[in-house]
């Protein structure tokens, strides 16, 4: 096994909930898709899951050798995946690298702005300096915007446009293990959805932003199990109503329904997926 795919040796092929193509599930046939910081967890989850619905998917990361490990996973399971190595936090980068995309692709139907997180900066509030306040926001919403400013103009053009933010429930209802700064970072895409929303609806754009609860990845995992003790986790588990956290196929299929006709009438709206634990 070479060093690319050690990063995934320990999962199998990308297993799909409601998206057999034997079942007629193909939403997305020759749709273009963008999916930014992609090439682990809810992103990854999503460019598969958009892939086996007939989409033509492009996945970025920083990290050369997951974006090639993930290409390996998503092959091996029937689907390809184009990638490109892209720092979303860093402005030449995003730029240079969309502008390639862009040229290679012809230009996006759908644009999932997954980049993000709260980059394991302090939980209090008087831990967070002027720096972590910074790269949270540069990341997780000037990252947005930059890929937003790429596709848009060529989704005007066409008439057609589907972008699908991320925010969380943290940007909702706070955090148990992420600071002010990943809450306001992620109450922020909310209100950007909105206002895009307003702005390009007119031309034929639509867009949504999913806030999930609590998804497993290793690096949520990592943080609750750092700033959070057994039975505090526990505790938490238990009030959620459907009892268990989320899955990345949860929150991937949520990406598919908006990026799909399914969705043409919705725009400006806010999704919980966080089985039932915060109920607005």
């Amino acid at each position: 096994m070479s060093e690319t795919t050690d990063l995934y040796a320990h999962l199998p092929p990308p297993v799909l909930r409601e998206a057999d193509p034997a079942r007629g599930c193909r939403r997305l046939e020759g749709r273009k898709v963008l999916i930014t910081a992609a090439a682990r967890g809810i992103g990854f989850a999503t460019a598969v899951r958009l892939s086996a619905e007939g989409a033509q998917v492009w996945i970025t990361d920083r990290d050369a050798a997951a974006l090639e490990a993930a290409a390996v996973v998503a092959s091996a399971g029937g689907w390809r995946l184009h990638t490109q190595v892209m720092d979303s936090a860093s402005a030449e980068d995003t730029a240079q690298a969309l502008e390639r995309m862009t040229q290679d692709s012809g230009g996006f139907d759908v644009l999932v702005n997954n980049a993000g997180g709260s980059l394991h900066t302090p939980y209090r509030f008087l831990d967070e300096d002027e720096t972590h306040w910074q790269r949270v926001m540069d990341l997780n919403v000037m990252g947005a915007v930059r890929a937003s400013r790429a596709v848009l103009p060529g989704m005007v053009a066409r008439g057609f446009g589907r972008i699908i933010n991320f925010g969380s429930k943290a940007g909702r209802f706070g955090s148990l293990i992420a600071g002010p700064n990943y809450a306001a970072a992620k109450g922020a895409m909310a209100a950007l959805t909105r206002q895009l929303a307003q702005e390009f609806g007119p031309h034929g754009v639509t867009v949504n932003c999913i806030c999930p609860g609590v998804v497993m990845t290793d690096r949520t995992q990592a943080l609750w199990n750092e700033r959070r003790s057994a039975q505090e986790r526990e505790r938490v588990l238990q009030e959620v109503p459907l009892r268990r956290h989320a899955e990345v196929e949860d929150i991937a299929a949520s990406v598919a329904f908006f990026a799909s006709e399914d969705a043409s009438f919705i725009t400006g709206v806010t999704l919980d997926v966080n089985g039932g634990q915060a109920m607005a």
